[in-house]
């Protein structure tokens, strides 16, 4: 079988079996697959294991009038774990529940992070966070806010959440990026692509 509609046909997949090595909040499968080769011919039965934690949605809240960024700043383990400074500076995000779309996730988790509401909504992309071991995909957007009342502590007491949610200028926010203290992957990547696209999004929504 073949997952991507938009891949060289060629290219085939074959789901030899799935099995569930572990399941509490995140869950681990074992897949073995066969698939194409480069020189030609098939593979033979590869297995591995898959990070199954389900697929988020961000949101890169900008105010085209202030010409600034809403962030968000929470401690995380992943960080701790991998011995990098755990208090990270990030744009919202969240995971996508069943029956939600990415779009109602990224106006949800803005108001539960930083108590901001998302006006228009322009699409990124949607990318693959970790492939080599993760089945996690991630919706990016960039979201049209009004900033000036932004701030404070916010999240959700049940999920033991304690987020700070704080407003940068534009040009503060790439100080950050190029002194090196944004160092969640797909923030880095919002704030690349509003530096491609800013001109046109302050004429667009101005």
């Amino acid at each position: 079988m073949n997952h991507d509609a938009h891949a060289d046909p060629t290219r085939q997949t074959e789901l030899v079996s799935k099995s569930t090595l572990f399941k509490r909040y995140f869950q681990v499968d074992e897949y073995v697959v066969r698939h194409s080769l480069f020189a030609g011919g098939v593979s033979e039965p590869v297995t591995r294991e898959v990070f199954e934690r389900g697929h988020a949605a961000a949101v890169i809240p900008y105010d085209p009038e202030a010409d600034a960024i809403v962030f968000i700043e929470q401690f995380r383990t992943g960080a701790f774990a991998a011995g990098l400074h755990p208090w990270l500076i990030e744009v919202v995000a969240g995971i996508i529940d069943d029956g939600e779309s990415p779009a109602e996730v990224a106006r949800r988790e803005a108001m539960e992070e930083a108590n901001c509401k998302i006006g228009e909504l322009v699409p990124i992309g949607k990318f693959l966070v970790s492939p080599g071991g993760s089945s996690e995909t991630l919706s990016l957007f960039c979201g049209r806010v009004q900033s000036a009342t932004i701030g404070g502590i916010h999240g959700l007491s049940e999920e033991s959440e304690d987020i700070r949610a704080f407003v940068l200028s534009f040009e503060d926010a790439l100080t950050q990026m190029r002194e090196g203290k944004i160092t969640n992957l797909f923030t880095f990547a919002a704030l690349q692509w509003l530096v491609l696209n800013r001109e046109e999004l302050r004429a667009k929504w101005q």
